[in-house]
């Protein structure tokens, strides 16, 4: 079972940066034509998911309604492509909710991989093809420089999860530690793993900071996080930070940048995030369709509420281009 939540947490970071159009959606070409039979089992299957499982159960309920009623007003009728038929069932499902996070995506392969890997119980095999891709990408780090002036610049497009990006998460950190400043650079990143933003946030605070909750439909719970008891390396608590943010920063970057702003500890420069604060995973819809569903909702412990629909607004509002620039 433990081995299940971390490959959920792979797979949640890589969907949350392919729904925004952080990472490219790899789609091979498709032969077969979906069926009107399929759209329907599709559109069965949506509703009773977005029902049962969206975080809000009258909103769930409202977007599988509209979905049921637009298939047999004929509204799909004329769409044989998978993917347009998902882009479709996409725009109407946040037509009512404006959540950004919800994604219906054409995906044969990594169904059959994930349906495979879990019948023939080889998790461990699954979760190191997904490591593998971070990897490949560096965990999403892309630049750590110093530049005139003693001001350290940090740019990852991605939070993976702190079990395995920890390592260079804390390798980047320890590089800047000894700056007069800080700039995070967030305006390509699509968000992922909360275990990530928990270990970097906690090197700009001193004492222990509750920095956000998530409730989850499921079992009526919330989740606390909090900065951690103990990181290594050289804290930054007095360097003044500022976090660069673009209508394209989403999900857990939001996340990362509200903290920072909530708590007072940093200052935000750029454009209006993209304002998806609801939390959820995956779920195949069949062989070739699956569904991103929010299942939670993130609560802040200052504001007691979030971004979602709103995004975070910078105090210092211009354009990403000159984000940097303005920093």
């Amino acid at each position: 079972m433990k081995t299940k939540k971390r490959i959920s947490t792979y797979v949640l970071t890589l969907i949350v940066l392919i729904s925004f159009g952080i990472i490219p959606f790899s789609i091979n070409a498709q032969e077969a034509k979906i069926q009107q039979a399929e759209k329907q089992q599709v559109v069965d299957s949506i509703a009773k998911l977005m029902t049962n499982r969206y975080v809000f159960p009258d909103v769930g309920k409202e977007m599988g309604d509209l979905v049921l009623k637009n298939m047999a007003s004929g509204k799909y009728d004329a769409v044989s492509d998978y993917n347009e038929f998902g882009m479709m069932l996409t725009d109407d499902l946040r037509s009512v909710s404006n959540d950004r996070h919800i994604g219906v995506r054409y995906n044969p392969e990594r169904i059959a991989m994930e349906k495979k890997a879990e019948a023939e119980g080889n998790e461990e095999e699954l979760e190191a093809y997904y490591r593998r891709f971070d990897e490949a990408n560096n965990y999403n780090f892309k630049t750590i420089k110093i530049l005139p002036g003693n001001v350290g610049y940090l740019k990852f497009n991605g939070f993976a999860n702190a079990a395995e990006a920890g390592p260079t998460a804390v390798a980047a950190l320890n590089f800047l530690a000894y700056t007069d400043a800080l700039i995070i650079d967030l305006t390509e990143n699509g968000g992922g793993s909360p275990s990530l933003i928990q270990l970097m946030t906690t090197y700009f605070f001193d004492e222990p900071e509750h920095l956000n909750s998530f409730y989850i439909r499921e079992g009526d719970q919330t989740e606390q996080f909090w900065t951690l008891p103990w990181v290594p390396g050289r804290k930054m608590t007095n360097t003044d930070i500022y976090v660069l943010t673009s209508s394209r920063t989403f999900s857990g970057a939001e996340e990362f940048s509200y903290n920072m702003q909530t708590q007072k500890r940093a200052t935000l420069v750029g454009e209006t995030t993209g304002g998806g604060a609801n939390p959820g995973g995956t779920f195949p819809i069949n062989e070739k369709l699956m569904v991103f569903i929010p299942t939670g909702r993130a609560i802040n412990p200052i504001t007691g509420t979030n971004w979602e629909g709103v995004g975070v607004v910078p105090e210092v509002k211009t354009s990403a281009e000159e984000a940097l620039d303005k920093a």
